[in-house]
């Protein structure tokens, strides 16, 4: 994204699911419009284009009246007390009136291709600036925001914004030219006629104005009651299975229709508001029309135009009123898409709250040391962690334990640059993390979650995320050094397995063995694992803790962890309890002190097979 555009929010920066709920009440900002600015550019030379096209397109619309007035000034001649028609004049004015209509169809259709070829390309060039915009928000922005939202903004205002872009820039230039040059041609043949019309315009222009800020602020709220559907949706889908284990059907359907309700009645509520504003335009058309006859009448009367100019005019009046008909649709859809396009550029201009510093350094080497030196840390206002101090030695494996909720995967959260610690420091060797660029982090440190995720695509698919390059040999022969050949290779397919949707089609210790041979291809020189709590079988548990192993080889390993074989074969046990380190020292150790960490493991021995 252009980083020249200011934010047409200063508030923006911040920006959550209360102000989009906010803005949704508010008037659209004319800042919204200069961030189209750079999505314009690329497509410059279609949109002069364009604009030659429709100039064309209006110049063979008006050479109709002026066939009309020659008609009938100069297509009649008296011979011998008789009127008769003057056939050259009839075949030049046909063929004329013939020809504008083949360029009137012929370049309708060049101008639909400009415009769409261009909205396009500027849709596609606002997708991409969205997708990658979106990957580049820290953890925190996900954590508070349904992705739903985030997908009706990606996605459906997106969608939305699209035909306001393809049709309304030709429609409103070809409009604004209708106006002006009949405006023109008006005044050249009698100006009282110019002066009727123009009488009408202040009061258009008063109506457009309230009627732009009541159908503005209604397609806001229209959006943000249709985000609020999609996201239920999506929950709906992501969470199917827990809501048909906990009979919650029925609920939930009753909640989706509530919110379908207030969908519909938003858009009912706004369209019952805005509805005046078409017959307003026809009732203000018609008297325009009645005032220019009258006018046309005495000035025919008088002698001061011909017949030709009358009739001319006449079609002059009805190219100058048609377009203010239009504007009722036109202000209509752009009202829609103004509001969607509030809500897209909120998305754009939500800064991450995870920033790199501009002389951020690459890692060349890293040895492994951590040291979290007086780190306090809360979501939102509730702290998690205070004053926590740890130093953890290169090369070593470290159990983090504790209650659940103090403060453990947190302090990954915080290794990783998830999150951003609101007091003390994080040091990777001698580096604090906030100096060091975030891919070059997040290449020396890896971390495998309790709820593993895979992509669409095979085994192997998913491997090469961290490695693109390697052949299929190279991946499987990795598998079996960690030794999750055995069970990978089980499945129906093997490693050409389609892992489905987030990896659904696997078990959660399948999906967990893939993981894992995908951190051990990232090469991380530190390693965080956060064991699953989930149940495993005893010989998927047993690959695991082989690929474990293995994984920890040679580089430092934090494991949060929940088994007390990892336990037991840390180097270092570290109890967390309220955000502090309790205890800390090898499992010989804290049980001989028999204190809070012997209650701890006596409470995993009743828990947990040894």
């Amino acid at each position: 994204m252009n980083s020249s555009v200011k934010n047409f929010r200063p508030f923006a920066q911040s920006a959550d699911l209360q102000i989009e709920e906010n803005l949704a009440n508010t008037s659209i900002h004319r800042g919204m419009l200069t961030k189209l600015i750079p999505l314009v550019y690329p497509i410059r030379y279609l949109l002069l284009a364009l604009i030659a096209v429709e100039i064309l397109q209006v110049m063979s619309i008006f050479v109709r009246p002026w066939v009309v007035k020659y008609i009938l000034d100069s297509g009649f001649q008296q011979i011998a007390g008789k009127m008769v028609l003057n056939q050259p004049v009839l075949f030049i004015a046909m063929s004329i009136l013939t020809l504008s209509w083949i360029c009137r169809f012929a370049l309708a259709g060049v101008s639909k291709y400009l415009s769409g070829r261009a909205a396009l390309k500027m849709i596609n060039g606002l997708r991409r600036s969205l997708f990658q915009h979106i990957q580049s928000l820290n953890i925190g922005y996900f954590d508070r925001t349904k992705a739903g939202r985030i997908i009706s903004r990606a996605d459906r205002d997106v969608e939305t914004l699209e035909p306001v872009l393809i049709q309304g820039p030709p429609e409103l230039l070809s409009a604004i030219l209708r106006c002006g040059l009949a405006s023109v041609l008006l005044w050249h043949i009698y100006p009282p006629f110019f002066w009727c019309l123009f009488a009408t315009l202040p009061i258009l222009f008063g109506m457009t104005a309230i009627f732009k800020k009541s159908s503005q602020k209604h397609w806001g709220r229209v959006a943000e009651e249709r985000s609020r559907f999609t996201a239920h949706l999506v929950e709906t889908v992501n969470g199917a299975k827990i809501i048909q284990q906990l009979n919650y059907t029925a609920t939930n359907q009753s909640r989706y229709q509530e919110l379908l309700k207030d969908f519909n009645n938003s858009i009912i509520y706004g369209s019952k508001r805005t509805s005046w504003f078409a017959p307003f335009t026809g009732l203000l058309s018609t008297l325009a029309t009645a005032g220019f006859i009258v006018i046309g009448s005495y000035a025919y009367s008088d002698g001061i135009i011909s017949i030709g100019q009358f009739a001319e005019s006449i079609f002059y009046v009805f190219l100058f009123l048609a377009p203010l008909q239009e504007l009722t649709d036109l202000f209509e859809r752009y009202a829609n898409g103004a509001a969607c396009a509030q809500r897209i550029f909120l998305l754009l201009d939500t800064q991450s709250a995870i920033q790199e510093q501009p002389n951020a350094v690459k890692l060349v080497q890293l040895n492994g040391h951590i040291r979290f030196q007086s780190v306090d840390f809360a979501y939102t206002h509730k702290p998690v962690l205070q004053n926590f101090n740890l130093e953890i030695e290169a090369g070593k494996i470290i159990a983090i334990v504790g209650p659940t909720g103090h403060g453990k995967s947190t302090m990954a959260q915080l290794l990783t640059r998830f999150y951003e610690p609101q007091k003390g420091g994080i040091f990777l060797d001698r580096y604090p993390i906030q100096s060091i660029q975030l891919s070059s982090l997040r290449q020396h440190v890896s971390i495998v979650l309790q709820d593993n995720v895979l992509f669409s695509g095979t085994i192997l698919d998913n491997l090469r995320l961290v490695q693109p390059d390697a052949s299929d040999q190279q991946l499987m022969q990795v598998i079996e050094d960690l030794g999750a050949d055995q069970i990978l290779q089980q499945l129906p397919q093997g490693y050409f397995t389609e892992v489905g949707a987030l990896g659904k089609n696997l078990s959660h210790g399948q999906r967990q063995l893939v993981c894992l041979v995908r951190a051990y291809l990232a090469n991380p020189k530190i390693l965080i694992l956060d064991e699953a709590t989930s149940a495993i079988d005893i010989y998927t548990e047993q690959k695991i803790q082989y690929a474990l192993r293995r994984l920890c080889q040679n580089r430092t390993c934090i494991v949060i962890a929940h088994r007390l074989s990892t336990i037991r074969e840390a180097d270092k046990i570290v109890l967390i309890e309220n955000g502090h380190v309790i205890e800390e020292g090898s499992h010989e150790q804290l049980i001989q002190q028999q204190a809070a960490y012997f209650q701890l493991y006596q409470s995993y021995l009743q828990n947990q097979l040894v």
